[in-house]
């Protein structure tokens, strides 16, 4: 079971959580598992509190993870696998670019989301 002893370092951003989890535990966590936990360090919320704060925080609608700061301004990939579980591909990667050229077969390419409209 993981630890959800949380310390928050100074300044730590969510995209820096999501950093971390995602590097230092590759394809361990779905979409959703990530979303609530990268909320949970980023609010500091107790063990205590931790299963009523996952339904309260699923009660409204979350974005998916194309709207992550490490694929928009980053440039990360992040590749999710036939679970759903995640990791981090790096942009240099001959991984990345078998997903950008297509060479991984199978594999559906989403683009992460903009953050403007794009003027007319």
């Amino acid at each position: 079971m993981r630890s959800y002893l949380l310390r928050k370092k100074q300044g730590q951003t969510k995209a820096a959580i999501e950093y971390e989890l995602l590097s230092n535990n590759p394809y361990t966590f779905t979409q959703e598992e990530l979303l609530f936990e990268v909320h949970a360090r980023h609010k500091l919320v107790s063990e205590k509190v931790h299963s009523e704060a996952r339904i309260t925080f699923f009660q409204k609608p979350q974005p998916c993870f194309r709207s992550s700061m490490l694929p928009k301004k980053y440039g990360w990939g992040i590749h999710f696998n036939n679970e759903g579980k995640g990791a981090l591909v790096p942009m240099e990667s001959q991984e990345y670019q078998d997903f950008i050229t297509g060479k991984n077969k199978g594999t559906k390419l989403l683009k992460a989301m903009r953050n403007k409209r794009e003027s007319k």
